[in-house]
């Protein structure tokens, strides 16, 4: 468990010198590094996603790009594409931003569905196709996509296969009262903090994040949570207001989700505690919800709480 306390101490800390509040966006992000998946972090604007996984990237000291979507995004605009040289006559590829280590792609619902596509190979195999031909991805490659919340103006819903190949799906909010009176305070006759280069942030050391990563996969998981979980994906399948539950692949995410709550809080052992802390983050973008629910006022988050609440804790 060293390597995960030296990557979570730091990250926070690092973090916090920049970030006011917002610990379920700056956790959110370390448990999907620890775990090698990706986060959907979604938001109002103006809330601090983009800067925090800007200085959570010089933090780990990884390859870092950042995409910044629009409804004409092309998908060789992420993944590049092949260029003549004529003195040679040969084809040289000119690398997207996808081959990085964390890509940060702003504003993924702006992206057309096309380009929406392009993602699925990348965030599901780590590798992507150019013109008939493999590329492999950096084995750390993690996409932490922010989106506006889908009601807004200029938007496209994300497609479920997309939607699920995200480990967890975080909502943030407003700062309370006293976070937002010490942004001000920080901010008052201080320069913007859009160049973060300019930011003392220090790094970890570059293998860390492999460790912990290997840390994690040691985790003790007892074999009556594996069937809690398990209960808990299915009971979603049979949900009334549900018309589409939660996949196979979704109960791995709670689990995965579900220890690395517990290497946050220090212990290398997962208690029902964990599962259901991870359960909304790592299930909320994963339900679809029958026409009659919504117009009900039924929401993801609600639904998952009901189904918590009707399947028996494990002793």
């Amino acid at each position: 468990m060293q390597a995960i306390t030296k990557l979570v101490t730091h990250g926070r800390a690092e973090l916090a010198k920049v970030i006011i509040g917002q610990r379920d966006l700056v956790d959110g992000a370390l448990i999907a590094l620890l775990c090698g998946g990706h986060a959907l972090i979604e938001g109002v604007p103006g809330l601090g996603k983009t800067l925090s996984v800007k200085i959570l990237a010089r933090t780990l000291n990884v390859g870092f790009q950042r995409v910044q979507c629009t409804s004409d995004l092309m998908p060789a605009d992420l993944l590049g594409t092949n260029v003549l040289n004529l003195a040679s006559g040969t084809f040289t590829l000119h690398r997207g931003p996808m081959f990085t280590d964390l890509l940060l792609v702003d504003e993924i619902n702006r992206m057309p569905p096309r380009t929406q596509a392009a993602l699925l190979e990348s965030m599901e195999e780590r590798q992507v196709t150019i013109d008939g031909e493999r590329y492999a991805l950096s084995q750390t490659f993690t996409v932490l996509a922010t989106q506006n919340p889908v009601e807004f103006e200029g938007t496209y819903p994300l497609p479920e296969a997309q939607l699920d190949r995200f480990l967890l799906k975080i909502k943030i909010g407003y700062p309370s009262a006293d976070e937002e009176m010490t942004i001000l305070e920080k901010h008052n006759g201080q320069s913007a903090l859009a160049d973060t280069s300019q930011l003392e942030i220090t790094s970890i050391e570059g293998d860390t994040l492999q460790q912990a990563r290997r840390e994690l996969r040691d985790l003790k998981l007892e074999p009556s949570l594996l069937r809690y979980i398990s209960e808990i994906a299915r009971r979603t399948r049979s949900w009334p207001s549900v018309s589409l539950g939660a996949s196979p692949r979704a109960a791995i995410s709670l689990m995965l989700v579900a220890k690395a709550l517990a290497a946050l809080n220090d212990r290398d052992y997962v208690i029902p505690d964990d599962v259901k802390a991870a359960t909304l983050p790592a299930l909320r973008h994963r339900l679809m919800l029958r026409p009659e629910a919504e117009l009900e006022g039924f929401d993801t988050d609600r639904v998952l709480t009901d189904v918590l609440g009707a399947v028996e804790v494990p002793k």
